[in-house]
């Protein structure tokens, strides 16, 4: 070698040109078997030898992701089509307060409470909900889709905090009219859990049909007053966003479900493309 090795790699090369084969040792014990290699081959001087150093490629990291809306945008079928082909781990602030209220735990008597009147659930009972699932390992490793939250600029400022920066924030836009016949045309099948719309996408069976129940708050009155207060909060929300440096792209929820995914899919491929070609975007 033509000069001083500062470091050597757990996995080293060393090779001759004059030779065909190539010699591989560890770290540790590459001085020693290159000087007994050396020994048996007086010919070959040290500088013809070169060190190949095997650098391990760092893997980007897992996508973050949230996902805004107002109720009946279309959020819960996109969140489908995304984790279906990215992998993510689909959290729903709505799912983990549902599932408090069934439960019957205070936090959940407190939220339901909120949520009949309309009313956004406090941020003490929510966050450290979302905190939880998000430090979860299986979200830790194959990464989050976030649904439903933050729902206000204190909540984002919270999550800011803890930690948890997403990568991209996807806002889903759809007129109210049409938000308003997506709710109130929209059942749960207790069985299953699907979501089936009376219009839009109605029940294979009528054994379904007749198991099919409504929301408590998928009436015309809470979803004008949820909308009301979605739009109220969400262009707050949305420049409190561009200040915590997180990237926005805003899709029109009223086309087919197909043509909004593709935009999605569009910007998260380009988002991972990036993240293979440019080392400098991991470090964000």
């Amino acid at each position: 070698m033509a000069g001083c090795v500062d470091y050597i790699s757990p996995h080293v090369t060393l090779c001759s040109p004059r030779a065909s084969p190539s010699l591989s040792f560890s770290g540790d014990s590459l001085f020693r078997e290159s000087t007994k290699f050396l020994r048996r081959c007086p010919s070959i001087t040290a500088p013809r030898f070169q060190v190949v150093v095997a650098a391990e490629k760092a893997e980007p990291p897992p996508l973050k992701v949230m996902i805004s809306g107002a109720p009946a945008s279309g959020k819960g079928t996109q969140c489908e089509l995304i984790t279906q082909k990215y992998g993510l781990v689909h959290i729903s602030a709505g799912d983990l307060l549902r599932a408090e209220i069934a439960y019957g735990s205070e936090n959940g008597r407190l939220a339901k409470e909120h949520m009949e009147k309309g009313q956004l659930v406090p941020n003490e009972i929510v966050v450290m909900m979302v905190k939880d699932r998000l430090s979860q390992t299986d979200a830790e490793q194959n990464g989050w889709l976030l649904d439903g939250y933050p729902r206000s600029s204190s909540q984002a400022t919270a999550l800011k905090g803890f930690g948890f920066h997403p990568d991209l924030f996807i806002v889903l836009e759809v007129p109210e009219d049409i938000l308003v016949e997506r709710v109130v045309g929209r059942r749960l099948d207790p069985v299953t859990g699907k979501i089936y719309h009376l219009k839009y996408s109605p029940p294979e069976t009528e054994e379904i049909a007749a198991r099919l129940t409504q929301r408590f708050d998928d009436t015309e009155e809470k979803a004008s007053l949820y909308l009301y207060i979605y739009i109220y909060v969400s262009v707050f929300l949305e420049s409190k966003m561009v200040l915590l440096f997180i990237i926005i792209i805003q899709i029109k929820g009223n086309r087919p479900k197909e043509e909004v995914f593709t935009q999605i899919d569009t910007a998260l491929s380009e988002m991972l493309q990036q993240r293979n070609t440019d080392p400098s975007s991991l470090l964000s």
